[in-house]
């Protein structure tokens, strides 16, 4: 599997990361230690990915970059076609078609107060990484179904912190994923401030109960996924029934199958759910796991929605 957190580059051919207007090679890509960023994780980012040289759903991901800004009232000044422009002279200089891509603004190097300054003189920060081809045939980001693991730690209420607010500050996820070490699953699965289940600490939560397909509503403290939106899509042109709302985490433990999705793994399996096997998720005979029907049906879809809009369904 290939880590986005892994550079697979050599150290004759490093990676170049753009940093405010630059290409520089990733080893001496920096910001300062008094860039907000850093101090307060006060800026915004977007996690992408570029299937065959072009972002998937740019202007999603440019929106939701722009809500972000919106809600941490951060004023960069920056258009979309500006920002694009850096991601694809990133993977260009890169020479990568398919990868993992990460555009951070800051509120930039300010005097170290809490309060922000109005003025300010953003920091932006692309990085790119190799990923597998993605589309129909490809091979999974992620190592298989995922184990799901309900943690103590919470996701904050949204008058608190806003979670359709997309920032460096990942203490909260940070905090949930510490808890997995002692049982070794892969995902958290978090709950809301009253109990009920959320999404986990770097993906959005689908399952399946016999009677439509069920995701936890944007009403609550969910970040809304770009992923997410597009598999809510290719099921309801399916005409698979899809169901937004308030759900138990008993309702995730009892469910016939459940997945996760996010940019990087797409769609993923869910195995076990704090130790119990999902019907159709991962608990085959021979320990792999095996999708459901479902679950592998929308992956599949999902494969060939990629193949036909970035790599003119070659393998169609």
């Amino acid at each position: 599997m290939s880590d986005p957190n892994e550079s697979s580059s050599s150290d004759d051919d490093p990676l170049r990361y753009h940093v405010d207007g630059e290409l520089v090679p990733a080893a001496e890509a920096s910001v300062s230690v008094e860039d907000r960023g850093f101090a307060y994780g006060d800026a915004a980012f977007e996690t992408m990915r570029a299937y065959g040289g072009d972002l998937f759903r740019w202007e999603a991901h440019a929106d939701r970059l722009a809500d972000t800004c919106e809600t941490l009232g951060l004023d960069h000044g920056i258009g979309d076609a500006e920002l694009k422009r850096r991601v694809d002279e990133t993977l260009a200089a890169n020479d990568l078609a398919d990868a993992y891509v990460k555009l951070s603004i800051t509120r930039g190097v300010q005097p170290g107060t809490l309060d922000p300054d109005p003025e300010v003189d953003p920091t932006v920060v692309v990085i790119a990484k190799p990923l597998p081809r993605g589309g129909v045939g490809s091979d999974p980001v992620h190592d298989g179904p995922a184990a799901l693991q309900t943690t103590k730690t919470r996701k904050p209420a949204d008058r608190a912190i806003p979670a359709a607010a997309k920032t460096h500050n990942y203490l909260n996820g940070i905090l949930a994923r510490l808890e997995l070490r002692v049982t070794g699953a892969d995902e958290a699965l978090m709950l809301d401030p009253d109990g009920h289940v959320a999404e986990g600490a770097t993906s959005n939560l689908f399952f399946v109960d016999g009677t439509a397909l069920k995701t936890p509503s944007l009403d609550g403290p969910i970040l809304p996924g770009v992923t997410r939106a597009t598999v809510i899509d290719v099921a309801e042109s399916e005409g698979i029934p899809v169901k937004e709302g308030t759900f138990a985490p008993d309702a995730v433990r009892e469910a016939d199958e459940a997945f996760l999705t996010n940019s990087t793994w797409e769609v993923r399996p869910v195995a076990t759910v704090d130790g119990i096997a999902v019907d159709g998720g991962g608990g085959g005979d021979d320990g792999e796991g095996v999708a459901g029907p479902l679950t592998t049906l929308l992956s599949r879809l999902f494969d060939r929605r990629i193949e036909e809009r970035h790599y003119d369904g070659e393998r169609l």
